[in-house]
């Protein structure tokens, strides 16, 4: 009788030829593959045209002028505080939910005046925010000299 125990050999499997084959074969498809654009989504996007839709609502037009005062459809308000401008914003567009609004802010106002309005605006109920910028074909206004000073060309 035999009471040695066999040693069992754990088979192994040399897997590295594999690993070499298979970085082939990815390479070998990568290099000969034509990259089509056939499998794009093709999507027409709508177009648009110069012109404005005018709807039949009157246009809410918020002025930011340079020294922070606002304006609402060019009439002027009391003071610059946004509690002014939201009672009179809502005093002109009682049903402001949905509608747009137009910011035409002067190139010299602070940063702050313009972004209270935007502000302002959004509380209220606006949803959208239209800001109003000049052509660069049109000529720029040079801006107008203080009462009492006088320029020479």
């Amino acid at each position: 009788m035999n009471f040695r125990s066999r040693r069992e050999l754990e088979p192994e499997i040399n897997v590295t030829s594999l690993i070499d084959v298979i970085l082939l074969l990815v390479m070998f498809f990568m290099v000969s593959t034509t990259f089509v654009t056939d499998g794009r989504l093709k999507i027409h996007l709508p177009q648009a045209t110069d012109t404005v839709d005018h709807s039949a609502e009157e246009a809410v037009v918020i002025s930011v002028l340079a020294d922070g005062t606002y304006r609402i459809n060019d009439r002027p308000l009391v003071n610059a505080s946004a509690a002014t401008l939201r009672t009179a914003l809502e005093r002109v567009a009682p049903e402001a939910k949905g509608r747009a609004i137009t910011l035409r802010a002067d190139a010299r106002a602070t940063h702050q005046a313009v972004v209270t309005a935007m502000d302002v605006a959004g509380r209220v109920g606006f949803s959208q925010v239209n800001i109003a910028t000049v052509n660069e074909s049109q000529p720029l206004q040079a801006p107008a000299a203080p009462a009492g000073v006088t320029t020479s060309p």
